[in-house]
């Protein structure tokens, strides 16, 4: 503790790996085996959050750097909010114009339990430090860590908040660390990537990609069928008997009938995917789980065709949620029911979107 500021260290959740001081999410020992699209999006500390107690205490004070907004770039776009949730429910939220270092306030409830703050993602905050006011805080118990891999759609896109994507809900409401491994542009089940999550430990596993191996990086259906089992293989090397759940393909509608360049819809490669999880199952592995992607959504969920809102986040987080549970792989919370994000106005402003300007999907 210095002059009243706490190491951010115990209190962060959601970290996989770390580079120095900063949460990244690719091994900084081994980026140099990974596509420079990989690279740039672990960069961004998704998913990374700060989770404590209280005892007395009125407020928080979060001390951080952020990269400084280009000159190209609108701070109105950019702005940073801070979201506090207690016990699943939303609290109130804190918005700052992003800054190279500055400290925010964050007012706490007269309440016990546990304390969630969902900082930015974008220009890549560092917390500095953390400081109560009129009171203690400390680190919140930690709770089993769920290894979550996938593409933009794992990552949060066009969430109007981090703590409203997919993975974040189901992570709230079972009790889970969880621990966004999604790849925006890429999760096109790279080996090296798999290598890296064998070395990660983790309570629990789902893989959930496929849509960027139709158009942006195109598979044909027996490559996906041999990358999967391959993806697989390598995770089981240093999982071997972690609950492992895969996620298929959501609705994609442009796709789902339009061959790529290899001649594969999205929907054959959905059914090679499926099959190579179901044939692993088959060969005897008992903590592997298949859910099929393709009923989850309808066209209405998705806001640009193929990333989903608010709502569809929802609605996978409770596929999700239920699978985990159907399978016996987690037991079920009792802090938050699956039924969507609380607390929010659903006419979120769009410049609170969570899709960077020029990125691929």
């Amino acid at each position: 503790m210095i002059d009243g500021w706490l190491d951010p260290a115990p209190f962060l959740r959601g970290v996989a790996w770390r580079d120095g001081r900063r949460a990244v999410r690719a091994d900084p020992a081994d980026v140099d085996r990974l596509p420079w699209d990989i690279v740039q999006r672990c960069a961004v500390p998704v998913g990374v959050r700060l989770e404590f107690t209280a005892r007395g205490a009125t407020a928080v004070d979060l001390r951080y750097r952020a990269a400084l907004p280009g000159p190209a770039d609108a701070l109105r776009d950019l702005a940073h909010t801070f979201a506090l949730w207690h016990d699943g429910a939303l609290v109130s939220e804190v918005t700052e114009d992003p800054a190279q270092e500055t400290v925010v306030r964050i007012g706490l409830p007269d309440d016990r339990g546990r304390f969630t703050v969902h900082p930015p993602e974008s220009q890549c905050p560092e917390i500095l430090g953390l400081r109560p006011v009129g009171g203690s805080i400390a680190p919140a118990p930690p709770q089993p860590r769920w290894l979550v891999y996938g593409d933009s759609i794992t990552e949060g896109w066009w969430s109007t908040r981090p703590a409203h994507a997919w993975p974040a809900v189901a992570g709230r409401t079972l009790g889970l660390d969880t621990v966004n491994l999604g790849q925006a542009g890429a999760g096109r089940g790279e080996l090296a990537v798999a290598e890296q999550l064998a070395s990660l430990p983790g309570d629990l596993l789902t893989l959930a990609f496929g849509t960027n191996c139709w158009s942006r990086t195109p598979f044909s259906a027996p490559l996906l069928y041999e990358t999967v089992r391959a993806f697989i293989a390598l995770v089981r090397r240093g999982h071997p008997d972690t609950p492992m759940l895969v996620l298929s393909p959501v609705l994609r509608p442009e796709a789902e009938r339009t061959p790529n360049a290899l001649g594969a819809t999205l929907a054959a490669l959905r059914t090679a995917l499926e099959e190579a999880v179901l044939a692993g199952i088959a060969a005897g592995d008992d903590r592997l789980a298949l859910l099929p992607g393709l009923g989850i959504l309808t066209p209405e969920h998705l806001t640009d065709g193929l990333h989903p809102n608010d709502a569809g986040h929802a609605l996978m987080a409770d596929a999700v949620a239920s699978a985990l549970r159907e399978a016996r792989f987690v037991t079920p919370s009792r802090r938050e029911p699956l039924n969507g994000p609380q607390g929010l106005s659903p006419a979120a402003p769009a410049a609170s979107s969570r899709r960077p300007a020029g990125s691929g999907p």
